[in-house]
């Protein structure tokens, strides 16, 4: 089974049994405002757990010292050698450098095995926590993407559109251990 390790953290395959975990903060409507998705059921977080358990995408983020699972990350191939890096952590944990340490050790990976040439992330411009996350990663912004993405509809049934802020950095930028 896939592990990576941190002073504070491990990041692992999802398991079946993550599902209260994962419930805790996808049903948190703060946590999941910037998400494709609406706050989970506990029906819903099971059968997600299930899912991300088949995936070779999602990661659970969990405490060393506890074996809680406070978030995730999403590590997706994409075309020519580039990932796409995304995460989302319980909203207690967060503002506690969970998601950067863990974002971190998965990029050093990724870039230290197999053929990764090329990390990129996705986040809403209102979601300053996410790219300043992304900037502190090194992460270049390289663009603005306006209203490219509807997750949801307004009253009348119209889509809301929103912008997207790309961000990327290169093998050759990463900085191990930065």
């Amino acid at each position: 089974m896939f592990t990576l390790e941190t002073d504070r953290i491990l990041i692992r395959r999802f398991k079946k049994s993550d599902w209260k975990d994962l419930y805790e903060y996808l049903s948190d409507p703060e946590v999941v405002f910037f998400e494709p998705y609406d706050a989970f059921t506990p029906e819903e977080a099971k059968k997600e757990a299930a899912k991300r358990a088949a995936s070779d995408s999602f990661f659970a983020v969990v405490l060393r010292s506890s074996d809680k699972m406070i978030g995730n990350l999403y590590f997706h191939e994409g075309e020519f050698e580039t990932w796409e890096l995304g995460y989302v952590f319980n909203k207690t944990f967060q503002g506690k450098s969970y998601a950067y340490e863990s974002a971190k050790a998965l990029i050093d990976y990724a870039f230290s095995h197999g053929k990764t040439r090329r990390i990129i992330a996705m986040c809403n411009p209102e979601n300053t926590r996410s790219w300043k996350l992304l900037e502190r990663l090194s992460m270049r912004r390289e663009g603005t993407h306006l209203q490219d993405v509807s997750f949801r509809n307004d009253d009348k049934g119209s889509p809301i559109w929103q912008d997207t802020y790309v961000y990327a950095i290169l093998k050759s930028e990463w900085k191990k251990g930065s």
